[in-house]
């Protein structure tokens, strides 16, 4: 079998950033179109804040796409986040069977 590659995934703020610099935008005028604050826009930007169904359906709005194509990107990322920390438990839990 062969082995399989992950393909690497980004977070939300990337296609973010790219959705505003193809439009001229800056944070705060998405933040203004939002109808948040300019801090919440930069943290989801910087990947220190995840994307909520709220906040997706501004995004799709603004963006003119879909809430939940925000959503799958969240979603996306938070999963390949949480698979790193998958294989140290993977790991505990092997060396639990060979020596408890």
């Amino acid at each position: 079998m062969a082995d399989r590659k992950v393909a690497e995934v980004f977070p939300p703020g990337d296609y973010i950033k790219e959705e505003l610099e193809a439009r001229g935008w800056t944070q705060i005028e998405l933040a203004e179109i939002l109808g948040r604050s300019p801090r919440m826009v930069n943290e989801i930007i910087c990947a220190k804040r995840g994307i909520t169904p709220d906040t997706a359906k501004g995004l799709g709005n603004a963006f003119g796409t879909g809430a939940q194509v925000w959503l799958n990107l969240e979603s996306a990322y938070r999963l390949s986040r949480a698979h790193e920390q998958d294989e140290s438990v993977a790991r505990r839990a092997r060396l639990y069977t060979k020596a408890p």
